[in-house]
């Protein structure tokens, strides 16, 4: 090797000290000074979480002085760590503190989390409630707080921790709904109602909203209000079964059975498999005496274990009508079959079933028999079923001409509704 060569060589080997002396400098002072901020950062806060990050940045600075001392140089593998447990883990944690997600908070939920998951649910409201012993305003730990006393069956506890995780989170909607939820678990529907036209005030495209404050208000027997609630939620969700089954609902306890008729008919399109539609469908066709088609409808609903003994009672007085007493024999026979104390005792309150009352098949021991029960129909469903009945039973004596007066009333109404609720929407464009 020439004596040029020799000296380029120890050049390069000069150059390359100074610069590892440089970025070792540069790492100590950053490094330092990372130290020295978590540290006060730890005392000021009181916050023994800050002691990891600092047992990683002494590592990091073991490693630089190492490197100094013994004049050695890391592989690739311990510089990168040096530089990841000194520099680049604590920045991150600046930063993320700078948006409000503390590290302290930050493992103390993760330790709820998986608490809960081990079903430890003490331990889990014990590590969320050191977060917010330093911190009230939390968000994470309200909400997630509330979600463990919800689980619990503590509604009201549930409650008060949504209520100010929402206090927190303006926007938080789900907590909004959560608590109308829970509020009418509990009874107080004015309240649960009243937050819930808050929250469709905000977000009027929330399903799960409309259909709660649609069943309060027809539990409250307001189905005016439960008409326009339903109408404005299917301006977002056109193809919901659940909506236009309940408008129908609503409509029916208003009398408005034209416009019940077109929901159902649209719930039945949507969901061919729910029977209750074809089943309330028939009892409007025999309102509006369309034997036909309540037949139809009622053949179609026998399908449905919990409305075929109902069914096939209303298909034998649609037979008698006929004047098909065979045909009406054999339907109340299969439906006092289905359910005998039940169908007993509407066919022995109905005149009708008087020329056939011989041949109807009474059981002996009717007295001890149970009363089906109709297990799967919510009461709103038992209430707009039985109503339909009602009304069917008054107008099956009504002349066709009675009818077609009634269907021109109620097309009227309908009509001046839909005009209403037109201007009110122009009204609110303007």
């Amino acid at each position: 090797m020439t004596k040029n060569a020799i000296k380029y060589e120890n050049e390069n080997i000069g150059r390359g000290k100074n610069k590892m002396v440089i970025e070792q400098l540069i790492f100590t002072f950053i490094s330092f000074a990372i130290f020295v901020y978590m540290f006060f950062r730890m005392i000021k806060n009181n916050d023994t979480s800050y002691v990891i990050i600092l047992v990683l940045e002494a590592i990091g600075i073991a490693l630089n002085f190492l490197e100094v001392l013994f004049s050695i140089k890391l592989n690739m593998v311990f510089v990168i760590l040096k530089y990841v447990v000194a520099v680049l883990i604590p920045i991150v944690v600046v930063i993320l503190e700078k948006r409000n997600i503390y590290l302290y908070e930050s493992a103390n939920i993760t330790k709820a989390k998986i608490y809960m998951m081990l079903g430890n649910s003490k331990k889990a409201k014990q590590a969320l409630m050191a977060i917010l012993d330093k911190n009230p305003q939390s968000y994470k730990a309200h909400k997630m707080l509330a979600e463990i006393y919800e689980k619990e069956g503590g509604m009201r506890k549930a409650i008060d921790e949504y209520v100010q995780a929402i206090d927190i989170n303006k926007k938080d909607y789900n907590s909004y709904y959560r608590v109308a939820e829970l509020l009418n678990n509990l009874d107080k529907k004015n309240e649960a109602a009243q937050m819930l036209f808050n929250l469709l005030d905000k977000k009027p495209e929330m399903y799960e909203a409309s259909i709660l404050l649609g069943e309060i208000l027809i539990d409250n027997e307001m189905y005016k209000e439960a008409v326009n609630v339903y109408q404005d939620a299917l301006r977002y969700n056109l193809a919901s079964f659940e909506l236009n089954y309940n408008l129908g609902i609503a409509y029916t306890m208003l009398n408005d059975f034209q416009n019940a008729k077109i929901c159902y008919e649209k719930a039945a399109e949507i969901n061919s498999l729910a029977h209750n539609t074809k089943y309330s469908l028939a009892e409007i066709a025999l309102i509006y005496k369309d034997l036909e088609e309540a037949e139809k409808r009622f053949l179609e609903a026998i399908e449905d274990e919990e409305l075929s003994a109902d069914s096939y009672y209303e298909l034998s007085k649609i037979a008698l009508i006929k004047a098909d007493k065979d045909t009406a024999i054999k339907y109340v026979n299969i439906a006092i079959d289905i359910d005998s104390k039940k169908i007993v005792e509407k066919v022995k309150k109905d005149p009708i079933f008087i020329p056939i009352m011989a041949k109807i098949s009474i059981p002996f021991n009717l007295e001890n028999m149970v009363i089906k029960k109709e297990d799967r129909l919510q009461e709103k469903e038992i209430k707009s079923k039985e109503h339909l009945e009602e009304m069917a039973e008054i107008t099956r004596n009504l002349s066709y001409n009675d009818i077609k007066l009634l269907r021109k009333n109620v097309e009227g109404q309908a009509k001046k509704v839909e005009s209403q609720e037109q201007q009110k929407v122009e009204q609110k464009e303007l």
